[in-house]
């Protein structure tokens, strides 16, 4: 079964190999990745590739990551073979959101604007630092900003608008 990127939300990137028997790291992007498992499915796709099915084998938290196994995956050739290939969901799978929660996928291309109406550019990206999420904002001119998505920085998002309102000079 093929989806489009319309129907798929993101969750995470498989990184490096584990192992022998073809355990992969993923890098996660979200909380709570292990209610993740409790999906048989996942889809996986590189950049710019229509989603595929694969079924999921296993997924266990190892030290401060998590390890996944997948169908077909056999040996560490297989799994480097793979590496940086992204996983996701249907949308419809996925737990609705909570107020003032977001899957990353629903901020990515969204418009920044701060409290002064200057558009600071759109979300081409998010990065997890441990301490918070950090959203990466490019403006039309190529330049990016980098800031933190938390209460003090992030007013409001607006998700209909496809904006997000933020406490940031233009000139910061």
């Amino acid at each position: 079964m093929l989806l489009s990127g319309n129907d798929i939300v993101v969750l995470g990137r498989l990184a490096d190999p584990y192992g022998i028997r073809g355990w992969m790291k993923l890098q996660a992007f979200g909380d709570d990745p292990l209610s993740w498992g409790n999906m048989p499915v996942w889809w996986m796709a590189r950049a710019g590739e229509s989603w595929r099915e694969v079924a999921l084998k296993g997924l266990k938290a190892h030290g401060d990551g998590l390890l996944v196994a997948l169908e077909g995956i056999t040996d560490r050739n297989a799994a480097e073979a793979l590496k940086g290939v992204l996983v996701g969901a249907p949308r419809a799978a996925l737990p609705a959101t909570g107020e003032d929660e977001f899957y990353w996928a629903d901020l990515l291309d969204l418009t920044v604007v701060n409290t002064a109406g200057e558009q600071l550019g759109t979300v081409a990206g998010l990065i997890e630092t441990g301490a918070n999420d950090v959203l990466r904002v490019v403006g039309a001119d190529g330049s990016e900003r980098l800031l933190p998505f938390v209460a003090t920085v992030v007013l409001a998002v607006d998700r209909a608008a496809r904006q997000i309102r933020v406490e940031w000079e233009s000139d910061w």
